[in-house]
């Protein structure tokens, strides 16, 4: 094996086990160059061969980035499918939920028995930003936090799946705070819960992370079809994708079959 594919799959490796997540930026080549001790050239044809593979991206004046395994192009765009669906027919919304319950359930029971050091301050300073943050207009620090703690599964397909569905995910946790974040008991019992997630996964207790984990994106969905049932208008966030802020639409769920 030359040397440049020893290298690129050792790179690769690194990025498979979540060491790179998907959009962070590669090491420059001087860098890479210098903890992996081989010259920059062998460092160039490395990463020219994971770019070809689709591992990587460049960005013209900004470097390499880690490609999303999970395709983004146009996905929010009018025409997705998945965005159609989710704005025509609401129960799309707790179809996301229960993708979110069971995948952020193994994440969190992972994250616990694999978080490293770095993982845990990462998943501190997101945690803190969420404690910091008005709980009602928290909803990118209360992805955020979940996110970190997916990262640190250093499940590589884990990683990469809900990164690539991050703003689908993002309009579960606009709906949260839009909706129950200003009703103080739901609020209180969501702020416990984050609580209880951070502590497990900081103590090394994989199945009480997982159980507070799926127990908290279960305790959203009921909340939310517990409105629908009383004939309240439910209030759905869209996420805009070029960074403007998010428009909410309420859509009255008693009028549409769940």
């Amino acid at each position: 094996m030359a040397i440049s594919q020893e290298i690129s799959y050792r790179l690769e490796r690194l990025i498979l086990d979540g060491g790179l997540a998907p959009g962070q930026k590669i090491p420059s080549e001087r860098q890479l160059a210098a903890r992996l001790r081989v010259s920059r050239a062998i460092i160039r044809e490395a990463l020219h061969e994971l770019q070809g593979r689709g591992v990587i991206e460049t960005r013209h004046g900004k470097g390499s980035f880690v490609a999303s395994l999970v395709p983004e192009t146009g996905e929010f765009e009018e025409q997705s499918p998945l965005m159609q669906l989710y704005e025509g027919h609401p129960r799309t919304l707790y179809d996301l939920l229960e993708v979110r319950e069971q995948l952020e359930g193994q994440a969190a029971f992972l994250a616990a028995q694999r978080a490293t050091s770095l993982d845990k301050h990462r998943i501190t300073k997101a945690f803190r930003a969420l404690e910091e943050t008005d709980p009602l207009s928290n909803a990118k620090p209360d992805h955020g936090f979940h996110q970190a703690i997916v990262e640190a599964s250093h499940n590589p397909v884990l990683v990469h799946l809900l990164s690539g569905l991050k703003s689908m995910m993002l309009l579960t946790v606009h709906a949260a705070v839009a909706n129950l974040n200003p009703r103080e008991e739901m609020r209180k019992t969501i702020v416990r819960q984050h609580r209880q997630l951070y502590d497990a996964i900081m103590n090394c207790k994989p199945a009480a992370a997982q159980k507070v984990a799926t127990a908290h994106v279960r305790f959203v969905s009921d909340a939310l079809k517990d409105m629908e049932q009383q004939g309240n208008k439910v209030i759905r966030s869209q996420v805009i994708p070029n960074g403007r802020n998010p428009h909410q639409s309420g859509i009255d769920f008693g009028r549409h079959s769940p």
